[in-house]
């Protein structure tokens, strides 16, 4: 058989392994493809259509799991002999258009997800499957903060990619910062008082707010969280996103941040809860080590997740502890069971230890950098250059689009959806009022799920619906 031939559908609606893989289940139900013929090279199909081997084992797997395919060692993937199917399963695309109707996009610029083709599909399947296969004693209970294993792999990796300070004893392992969270509201006790940024992260206040803590809200400027409003505050509780303010992706730098350590070092109850939110993805000048690692004194509590690192749907997420909470935290919690399966612990462990995901980081750096250029250059290029800046540029997966050419932020945000490109607008991270809210219409633009030549078209079409006359 020689290469086979798909017009893939670069819309970021299905990814291209499940298209690959669609597209040789039907040549095979068809009788294209004869039992015993021998299917492409991984090699040969990826050069052929332009794609990562990556996807295209992935789309392979799949085949052999349901029995399409047959994998010979040394020698390749074969058809095997494919029954009439009594029914026809339906495509993806149609399952997601009946669960959300009225919400259809070609170009999504959101800021909660990633590039779903670079998902590590193959290594991480190996991984899983010989966990799976090897390791059955992992079907019993775990420790409750965490595999030791894993927790030795994650201090190591804070330690050397973000200077976080800490053993694996005060790593706390959980589904998700939500869980996280909870737990530390809980330990703070029923004094404690949380300043959240605003604009800010309004899951974070969700949570908060849900375990009956009292908030408020505090001003973010051009180096982050306003140190004169957290001082006339009564918060003895800072949660802050330092690497990579969310919303706005302000950096704040070591001077405030060493002003923030002095406010939690003044008083014995005050604490720092340090979200390093994006801190994986800095394009422009040297990277800041964590909070944490800074610290003179023990007040700062450090959370982070893998879900943007490797994927939103890996609910894995840690927080390391401050060495006068460990006892109050093993005294209310100790007892409690891990939130996250011992098996994906482990298959983590083994994709920390064997360098997978530094590899795994290189490469979307690269992809993302690429992106990120693309969506600068098409807006400096764009018709509506005069009226638009962009903001917070020089890390995470987002930036902000800021347009002043007379529509409202709703305005901008339907005019944008007519031509099937879905935005998302800054007021709606403001968490309480607040003068800074007033500023011309300002829009966030996550990049990370869109090609360069996606970005191409997105901004195309929003150029055209922005450059329209109001009626």
């Amino acid at each position: 058989m020689g290469s086979l031939t798909i017009d893939f559908r670069r819309d970021g609606k299905t990814p291209l392994y499940y298209q690959l893989y669609q597209f040789i289940v039907e040549e095979i139900r068809s009788g294209h493809y004869r039992e015993g013929e021998k299917m492409p090279s991984k090699r040969a199909l990826s050069d052929h259509l332009k794609i990562s081997q990556n996807t295209v084992d992935t789309a392979y797997q799949m085949l052999v799991t349901e029995g399409y395919l047959r994998a010979v060692a040394k020698s390749g993937f074969y058809v095997c002999r494919v029954e009439a199917p009594l029914f026809q399963p339906k495509p993806m695309e149609t399952i997601s258009q009946q669960a959300a109707p009225g919400e259809e996009y070609d170009f999504d610029f959101s800021t909660n997800t990633v590039d779903a083709d670079a998902f590590p599909y193959a290594t991480w399947a190996k991984i899983t499957k010989e966990i799976m296969y090897h390791q059955r004693e992992l079907l019993r209970h775990g420790h409750g903060q965490g595999d030791w294993c894993l927790r030795e792999s994650v201090a190591k990796y804070l330690h050397e990619y973000r200077g976080v300070a800490c053993s694996p004893a005060q790593l706390v392992v959980g589904a998700g910062m939500e869980y996280l969270l909870t737990l530390v509201c809980q330990l703070l006790g029923p004094d404690a008082i949380f300043a959240m940024e605003n604009p800010g992260y309004p899951k974070a206040c969700q949570t908060i707010r849900n375990s009956g803590k009292s908030l408020c809200f505090l001003d973010v400027d051009q180096q982050g969280m306003s140190l004169e409003q957290l001082y006339d505050s009564p918060a003895n509780v800072a949660y802050i996103t330092p690497s990579h303010q969310f919303p706005t992706g302000v950096v704040m730098p070591i001077g405030r941040r060493a002003e923030l350590l002095g406010w939690a070092a003044e008083r014995a109850n005050r604490y720092v809860i340090e979200d390093d939110y994006d801190s994986e993805f800095k394009f422009s000048g040297r990277p800041i080590p964590a909070l944490q690692g800074l610290a003179p004194t023990d007040r700062v509590i450090y959370i982070g997740t893998f879900s943007r690192s490797i994927a939103p749907s890996i609910r894995i997420a840690y927080m390391v502890l401050p060495h006068c909470l460990l006892e109050p935290y093993q005294e209310r919690f100790g007892k409690y069971s891990s939130t996250v399966s011992r098996f994906e612990q482990h298959t983590l462990h083994c994709f920390l230890r064997d360098g997978h995901l530094e590899r795994h980081l290189n490469r979307r750096k690269n992809s993302y950098r690429k992106r990120r250029e693309a969506l600068l250059a098409e807006w400096k290029n764009s018709p509506l250059a005069p009226d638009i800046q962009i903001l917070g540029a020089n890390a995470g997966l987002h930036c902000l689009l800021r347009v002043d050419n007379g529509y409202t932020e709703n305005q901008l945000i339907a005019a944008a959806k007519e031509v099937r490109v879905k935005v998302q607008g800054l007021s709606g991270y403001y968490l309480a009022p607040s003068r800074l809210s007033c500023q011309a219409p300002t829009l966030l633009m996550g990049y990370a799920q869109l090609s360069p030549e996606q970005i191409r078209e997105a901004v195309g079409r929003l150029s055209w619906a922005w450059g329209k006359s109001i009626v």
